[in-house]
């Protein structure tokens, strides 16, 4: 992935550290090694408001390493009507997420880590339709006042892995009296195909092994990267954001077992 990059500019990243190949275990390997998985760089120092004051976060962009090979094997497999390949493929390797992280994250010990599935709609647009946006400012605001940890922001995740375009189809078919996830099954798509397998490995590179507090509603989140081998220690909630335009929304996800109040 990324072979674009100037051969000059690759080797002085090398140099410096600041560009790493990771296997499946989080463990640093040679370029070149069969078992690399992901590419990180880093950090890029990244400068930002949070709570009203400047901190400069360590930015990690990281990427699944995808080979020709891996390409080719999904095309054949779309010729044989496996049409779900290409788009497991277009999820996992072609979208670019990133660690931000406090200074001295990876000597932290039981940081506080957000897993932030990415959502233009609110991270971005504002939108109150979810309560993504004010759980991504109110991660950094925690985090902050933690003094330690990070938030691992999902690219490839938008509307639960279905992607923009089809998300806001189902915008209005929630519109029509559709719920969230019906509203995906509607279009023939998972209702949650989200895989945080890389989340995992990028944290056992950063923390070799120490357990995490995950900043999170959402027990699947715990499963999926304790099965890929990060140990979670505590879930701590992270309850913002709530409004007129969303209630139904999180009702649903209460529904499906995130743990919401009661009064919802």
């Amino acid at each position: 992935m990324f072979s674009y990059v100037d051969p000059d500019i690759k080797q002085w990243l090398d140099q410096h550290g600041l560009l790493v190949s990771v296997d499946q275990h989080g463990a640093a390997v040679a370029t070149d090694s069969d078992t690399a998985l992901l590419s990180v760089l880093g950090p890029v120092p990244m400068p930002r408001m949070i709570a009203g004051q400047q901190v400069t976060l360590q930015w990690y962009p990281f990427v699944r390493r995808t080979e020709l090979g891996d390409v080719l094997n999904a095309a054949n497999q779309v010729r044989n009507g496996q049409q779900n390949a290409l788009q497991q493929l277009l999820h996992s390797s072609m979208s670019v997420n990133s660690v931000f992280a406090l200074p001295g994250f990876t000597q932290a010990k039981s940081p506080l880590v957000r897993i932030h599935s990415c959502c233009l709609t609110g991270d971005i647009f504002g939108s109150q339709r979810c309560d993504c946006g004010p759980q991504l400012q109110g991660a950094f605001e925690q985090i902050k006042a933690e003094g330690s940890g990070a938030v691992i922001y999902m690219s490839g995740h938008e509307g639960r892995g279905i992607g923009l375009w089809a998300k806001a189809i189902t915008y209005l078919l929630q519109d029509e009296g559709q719920d969230t996830y019906q509203a995906n099954a509607t279009l023939n798509l998972p209702e949650d195909s989200r895989d945080f397998t890389d989340a995992a490995v990028v944290l056992r590179y950063f923390l070799g092994g120490e357990p995490i507090r995950l900043l999170s509603n959402n027990p699947d989140k715990r499963r999926h990267l304790e099965q890929g081998g990060q140990q979670v220690s505590e879930i701590v909630p992270l309850v913002v954001g709530i409004n007129e335009h969303n209630i139904r929304y999180l009702r649903s996800k209460k529904e499906k077992g995130h743990d919401l109040p009661e009064s919802l």
